[in-house]
């Protein structure tokens, strides 16, 4: 059994408008001490899907199907109270804007010691300890007087190696990072993405990286999934779809990187706009922008279809298998 599966998940916003799904029939699994990236463009459905994990979908939104299992308990079934043990506990988050996360008047020490007493029966000076503990796994030095000191007192570097240690407190079983060195610059990202990867192999802890950037996931992630339009669009191992992906849209991803051009040249991209949610067009959601595209795109859905260990939902992958 894995230690996370989620199975055939839909989610739905009910609005004037009307039903707009964000969510459509997503599965995936996640092993003890697996590394998986979720990428697609803004829009995609990779943070609700994340939201979703964690029952963090608020109305107007809801889980319409499917299942969230973690240890073989449905996620999406539990009550408030239920759901409080797994969430910040068992499963942790990180998110992609750090002075968002942390409070900007409470202490460093006070929301870790907070965040520990609220999930275990512990006194405030072990709960210090363990503070202490997690800030240098982080490599955050000077751990203890970084406990008096409050957010703004912190580089932003700093800041998000604190939430990753605030992740970490209660030793979980999954990471759920969001965009996690969006608010970075490029120095710093690459120190968080080596950090996040080093303290999953030392904990033996499960990863799920959601980002916009294949280049990101390449060197962090085991596999990947993506989407486009709240589908999974394409679904493997990392280094199967980064040499050879069978879906024009993770294509375009590939080749948009800023690596695949040649200095002093226009960068490549993806022609158009993901579609509204509201108004996806008829057959592959993706036709529209891409250069493949044949009538039978237009007019019939692709099914999400398994080419040996990996996934694609185009009509066309088996040709781009045999290139």
């Amino acid at each position: 059994m894995a230690l996370l599966e989620v199975k055939n998940l839909d989610v739905i916003f009910k609005l004037r408008t009307g039903d707009v799904k964000a969510i459509d029939n997503v599965s995936f699994t996640l092993e003890k001490g697996e590394r998986l990236g979720i990428v697609g463009e803004s829009g995609a459905g990779k943070s609700v899907t994340a939201f979703a994990i964690l029952n963090l979908i608020s109305k107007p939104g809801k889980i319409t199907n499917g299942q969230v299992l973690f240890e073989g308990r449905d996620l999406a079934s539990l009550d408030d109270e239920q759901i409080r043990d797994i969430r910040g506990n068992q499963i942790s988050m990180i998110f992609q804007d750090p002075m968002m996360t942390l409070n900007p008047v409470l202490t460093i020490g006070n929301q870790m010691v907070e965040c520990l007493q609220a999930h275990r029966n512990i006194s405030k000076e072990k709960a210090k300890e363990i503070a202490i503990e997690k800030l240098k796994a982080v490599q955050i030095p000077s751990a203890e007087t970084r406990l008096d000191q409050y957010p703004h007192e912190l580089s932003g570097g700093m800041r998000q190696r604190v939430v990753i240690a605030i992740a970490l407190l209660s030793d979980p079983a999954i990471i759920i990072a969001d965009e996690p060195t969006t608010a970075l610059d490029v120095t710093i990202q690459a120190e968080i993405l080596e950090l996040l990867l080093n303290l999953c192999k030392e904990f033996h802890v499960g990863l799920i990286l959601i980002t916009h950037d294949l280049g990101v996931v390449s060197q962090v992630t085991e596999k990947i999934m993506v989407m486009y339009a709240g589908a999974v669009i394409e679904q493997g191992p990392t280094e199967q779809i980064i040499h050879q992906p069978i879906h024009p849209y993770t294509q375009g991803l590939i080749n948009a990187l800023p690596q695949q051009t040649i200095p002093g040249q226009r960068l490549n991209q993806i022609k158009g706009v993901m579609p509204s949610l509201q108004d996806i067009p008829q057959g592959c959601a993706f036709h529209p922008r891409c250069e493949y595209r044949q009538e039978v795109c237009s007019q019939q859905r692709p099914t999400l279809t398994q080419y040996a260990e990996r996934l694609s939902a185009c009509h066309f992958s088996q040709q781009f298998l045999d290139k």
